[in-house]
């Protein structure tokens, strides 16, 4: 009856480096595996390369046969290099490709079988039969106990347990799983560390969390995105039009010969050489390794995105909506200020509400006991000696705290309190009525303490903003994106914490059907909205959002309605992911304009050593003072490989990302990679050319 074995035995796969030689070898042979023409069909600019490199290797032929129409090592030399070229653009997008398929062989290596405790009826305590996890199906129901592995994705219909999901999250913490709510959902190869749970399966074998997984990070299945597709037709565009002026200037140049009487024609080998080092090879030849890159950035930050789609979305994103509790603030209230009632000092509050939470282990109660040491330096006592009896919280009382001999230390709700000070026959203060008003208008929560029926004052338990989240904000501000406050706090509390934190705006008292208006709202705007949410009625919200994400520990419906996962169930990684997604259209455009800019320096090196033996006049462009036409034909040819082949790091790390504004941000980019795209070429190729001259290989 016991298991036959777990899914996840590993830990999960250390962070691979950029050029290791597990990922390099493959890439190495995948790129001529993908000098198929299928293959390089794909990517029309390089097809354009791939058919002047099988030219020009048969015009080599011709010249090793004696009857070339240039010199067989001139035109051997530019077959190679324009082999390298199409090689280097197979090798970048096999290496962002190797990289994907290395973290997804990572995770199917942890797939193993498992034996499932299959109940008859879904019901703690009756009958179960071993039964291999391939076997359940959707609607079957399961037991897992304590040390047991959930087999397969599941809701929790019975029963509460803790449950490790380190295999999945890589976080070390444990975390409660149980029925209803938006902790019901169990993912497939996690294990149950105390209790049992009876589980509802909710995926078929092929379905599951960890298959989806696999699927959404393998790189070669990558869809192109609507603004790929966009660019690729300007790159198709802009080939054509080179193709056709190319293609023209054979004719040309034949008539100016004979009309001239002198000079020699241009040569289909010099023709194919200009061709490929005018057509836009950079960024062709790095578009898709751009895309995967930016998928498997997203995987290592540890979410997982469902298509390239909803990565390139996240960069486009210009409102974000995020939920106030675990986002904006951390979470769990925090003791904030002690309000004592007449004739108490706020010292004397401070202690009593620190004796009352000594062994109280909520967040809460663990901040009154760090506020009263901050405020009074007061420290834990030794309770033993006092012989205190602790009174747990608990849901008939809604009091917890202390009793020391006759004394009876009480903290609670204020009507709770109230009652039970009434019960003893002591009055209840006015002031304390009026501050827990006030407290409770400020959106704060209040907590009475009573010592021994004496209404000793109020503690103000608040939403503590997280640290730093403002600068966040303001990032995100500096860039065009909008924030959004989720809460369904009313608008005194919303607007103080909105202030507070930082936020563009704020929905207050918030329901299902309220975000999914606003979201609609900002899309019949134009504007691209991203959201994050963890629970069932987060899911019409999360899908109507244009970049969704859902936390793991969520309800499988949220999981199901997002186009994202978050495996750490971190509310703030959002703004990470929005960070990613911009990182990745920044290095496509920043690339593009790189790669249209560097075409520049190519003329001044083709044109004039193409055509100078028909127009002399031609030798005014030669800015660079190159050796001869040859060496200036083949420095550009090489240096229009070397240059893919350099920029292939940039194209998997991304361009490094910076919190500024769209037009700052394009001012800077034409300033860096436009003007350096001008510059580079004309010292890279002027290297080559004296290199080549040096060695005299031309």
């Amino acid at each position: 009856m016991s298991q036959a074995s777990t899914l996840f035995t590993n830990p999960p796969a250390r962070k691979l480096r950029m050029f290791e030689s597990t990922l390099v070898l493959p890439a190495i042979a995948d790129a001529f595996r993908k000098l198929h023409p299928r293959t390089q069909l794909r990517s029309p600019v390089m097809f354009v390369v791939y058919i002047g490199s099988i030219l020009t290797t048969l015009l080599a032929a011709q010249a090793l046969g004696g009857q070339g129409e240039a010199p067989f090592g001139f035109i051997a030399a530019t077959a190679v290099w324009l082999w390298f070229t199409v090689l280097f653009a197979n090798f970048a997008e096999a290496l962002a490709e190797g990289r994907s398929k290395a973290q997804a062989a990572s995770l199917r290596s942890l797939k193993q079988s498992v034996t499932a405790k299959k109940l008859a009826t879904p019901k703690h305590g009756t009958t179960w039969l071993p039964a291999p996890a391939l076997e359940l199906r959707k609607g079957h129901y399961v037991l897992v106990e304590a040390g047991d592995v959930i087999p397969v994705d599941g809701e929790v219909i019975e029963g509460v347990a803790s449950v490790d999901e380190s295999a999945i999250t890589g976080e070390s913490a444990p975390v409660i799983r149980e029925s209803g709510g938006d902790f019901s959902s169990v993912t497939g190869g996690t294990r149950v560390l105390s209790d049992w749970l009876v589980v509802r399966v909710s995926a078929n074998p092929g379905e599951t969390f960890l298959d989806r997984m696999i699927s959404m990070v393998e790189g070669a299945k990558r869809q192109k995105t609507p603004n790929e597709i966009a660019l690729t037709i300007l790159l198709v565009a802009l080939t054509i039009v080179f193709l056709v002026v190319t293609v023209t200037l054979l004719p040309f140049s034949l008539f100016s010969v004979a009309a001239a009487g002198s000079g020699a024609p241009v040569t289909i080998t010099v023709l194919i050489a200009l061709l490929v080092c005018l057509i836009p090879t950079t960024i062709g030849g790095l578009l898709s390794a751009i895309g995967v890159a930016g998928m498997s950035r997203m995987m290592q930050a540890n979410v997982i995105a469902t298509s390239g789609r909803a990565v390139e979305a996240a960069g486009d994103v210009d409102v974000l909506l995020l939920d106030k509790t675990g986002t904006i603030t951390l979470g769990n209230r925090q003791a904030a200020a002690f309000v004592p009632a007449p004739g108490v000092s706020e010292q004397q509050l401070a202690d009593v509400a620190q004796l009352a939470s000594l062994a109280d282990d909520t967040p809460e109660g663990r901040s009154i006991v760090v506020l009263a040491k901050q405020k009074f330096n007061l420290r834990e006592r030794e309770m033993a000696a006092l012989n205190a009896v602790f009174v747990p919280f608990t849901a008939q009382t809604r009091m917890s705290g202390v009793d020391i001999a006759e004394r009876a230390i009480r903290k609670g709700a204020a009507d709770t309190v109230r009652k039970y000070v009434a019960s003893l026959g002591q009055p209840y203060p006015a002031e304390v009525a009026r501050a827990v008003d006030d407290i409770a208008r400020r959106g704060s929560t209040p907590l009475v303490v009573v010592d021994g029926g004496r209404v000793m004052g109020v503690v103000e338990l608040k939403d503590i903003v997280k640290g730093g989240i403002k600068e966040r904000f303001a990032e995100l501000r500096r860039m065009g994106i909008k924030t959004v406050m989720i809460t369904g706090d009313n608008q005194l509390t919303a607007a103080a914490i909105a202030a507070e934190a930082g936020v563009d705006d704020f929905l207050a008292e918030a329901t299902p059907e309220d975000k999914l208006k606003l979201i609609r709202s900002y899309q019949s705007e134009g504007r691209l909205v991203a959201m994050t949410g963890d629970g069932t009625n987060d899911a019409p919200a999360l899908a109507q959002a244009d970049v969704a994400v859902a936390m793991n520990s969520g309800t499988q419906a949220a999981k199901e309605a997002g186009n994202m996962v978050d495996l750490d169930s971190n509310p703030t990684k959002l703004l990470e992911i929005v960070e990613i997604g911009k990182q990745m259209l920044m290095t496509r455009g920043s690339l593009t304009t790189f790669s249209i800019s560097n075409d520049i320096a190519k003329y001044f090196a083709i044109i004039p050593a193409a055509f100078v033996g028909t127009y002399p006049q031609l030798k005014a462009l030669d800015i660079m003072h190159l050796a001869s036409p040859a060496s200036a034909i083949m420095s550009a040819v090489i240096f229009n490989a070397l240059i893919i082949m350099v920029l292939i790091p940039l194209a998997l790390k991304g361009v490094r990302y910076r919190a500024i504004g769209a037009v700052a941000l394009l001012r800077r980019n034409l300033l860096l990679y436009g003007v350096g795209g001008i510059v580079l070429p004309f010292i890279g190729i002027k290297a080559i050319d004296l290199l080549l001259a040096a060695f005299n290989l031309v």
